[in-house]
């Protein structure tokens, strides 16, 4: 899975916001983002796998891979929901 054409990320303050050029038109696409979901944004720049982000939060953040495995799938969920992926 992957991150759809046409996003740009910008950080204000704290917090990250992903704006899809195509939707923002329509009033809408745009994506407020912590730290720990822009570090899974970039990611997602790439085709990758919910297994492979999960390795990667795993060891950034050094919590237990199931931890980890848990709140990425919620959070494509969210992006799924947004329709942010490809």
């Amino acid at each position: 899975m992957k991150i759809k054409d046409g996003y740009i990320v910008r950080k204000i303050g704290t917090k990250y916001y992903a704006v899809s050029a195509a939707r923002a038109a329509e009033g809408g696409g745009m994506i407020a983002l912590n730290e720990t979901g822009a570090f899974i944004w970039d990611l997602l720049k790439e085709d990758t796998t919910v297994e492979e982000i999960a390795k990667a939060l795993a060891d950034k953040y050094e919590i237990d891979i199931e931890t980890a495995t848990r709140d990425t799938e919620a959070y494509i969920v969210m992006l799924k929901e947004a329709g942010a992926l490809a």
